[in-house]
């Protein structure tokens, strides 16, 4: 089953061309960067202590995931422009930053790095421990990265593979609008 950044990339593959599908994983990768230097720096525990402020952050999260989805339904259509508002290199700078907050904003990621990432640090190393962390974090943000970078091939290469009319378009941007909308409402119904 695919994990919620790959249903993201893919989303913002079919509202935004290839391109955009880029520009969103690599903002994904950016945003796990965060999560990551937050785990190493113990910010991440703050989410175990606080339940409320990793309550709100989901919340947000959902409800920007719900935004971006509506947006990408209504987008206006240009049958011959590659992406469908006409605007490549606008779509790919806000696919990245929109993808940078819905990651910065996902409170699961946060607790996964801390959870996870404890797990294989050493503390008699030479490193000390945030560094490890660091390092750690790194090498699974890239792998997760690199997933995200198939599923835009992926996703591309079915939307090559369809006819790029009116209706194949308008048919992408409902799914990937729906998709991003799906994740806004299974992050705010989830219970942790």
């Amino acid at each position: 089953m695919p994990g919620p950044a790959l249903l993201y990339t893919a989303a913002q593959t079919l509202a935004h061309g290839r391109q955009g599908g880029f520009m969103a994983a690599l903002g994904i990768h950016m945003g796990g960067f965060a999560h990551v230097a937050g785990a190493a720096l113990g910010l991440s525990a703050l989410f175990a202590l606080v339940p409320t402020l990793y309550a709100g952050l989901k919340i947000a999260g959902a409800v920007y995931l719900i935004y971006i989805g509506y947006r990408i339904i209504r987008s206006r259509f240009d049958p011959n422009a590659d992406i469908p508002d006409g605007k490549p290199a606008r779509n790919g700078k806000r696919a990245f930053l929109q993808s940078v907050t819905v990651e910065v904003l996902n409170p699961k990621t946060a607790l996964f790095y801390i959870a996870f990432l404890p797990q294989f640090v050493d503390p008699a190393a030479i490193l000390p421990i945030w560094a490890q962390m660091l390092i750690l974090g790194t090498v699974v943000n890239i792998a997760f990265s690199l997933a995200d970078v198939v599923a835009v091939l992926l996703t591309s290469a079915v939307m090559t593979g369809l006819k790029r009319g009116k209706k194949a378009i308008r048919i992408a941007r409902w799914a990937g609008g729906s998709i991003l909308i799906g994740l806004g409402v299974h992050l705010a119904a989830s219970e942790r």
